[in-house]
């Protein structure tokens, strides 16, 4: 689950242009009341539909068919120091994939548990630090 810190916090629009992805955005905010809380969204090649991704939320998916492709718009240019991450798998996110996880890249088996990150988190997404 990938995401930028303020003020390269980005926003997305995500489309899955062949095969079909399960999309997953999770609310990074610490002022909302829907904090921590996801929503789950099939993008397809039949469905054509595309996920906003706002700004300050957390974004993964999984491809559920061979040969998917995506495509991304982004508001934000890439900015390594401010990208942070949550695993797939974290417990206190409770996210649902709907196939077993059969690869995941090295750097995103690295994202420590949200427990261990979640002081840090809430300070820098927090509402006064993302309007600077």
């Amino acid at each position: 689950m990938h995401f930028q810190f303020p003020p390269a916090a980005e926003s997305k629009l995500v489309r899955c242009t062949r095969g079909a992805i399960l999309d997953i955005i999770v609310d990074l905010r610490p002022e909302s009341p829907t904090y921590l809380e996801h929503i789950s969204v099939e993008l397809n090649e039949d469905n054509m539909t595309a996920l906003y991704v706002p700004e300050r939320f957390a974004h993964g998916y999984q491809a559920l068919r061979d040969g998917t492709d995506t495509s991304y718009q982004v508001g934000e240019f890439y900015t390594p120091n401010a990208e942070g991450g949550l695993r797939y798998d974290d417990p206190q996110l409770g996210l649902q994939w709907p196939l077993p996880v059969s690869a995941i890249s090295p750097k995103d088996q690295a994202f420590r548990a949200f427990r261990e990150i979640e002081g840090e988190l809430r300070r820098r997404m927090s509402l006064s630090l993302a309007d600077a």
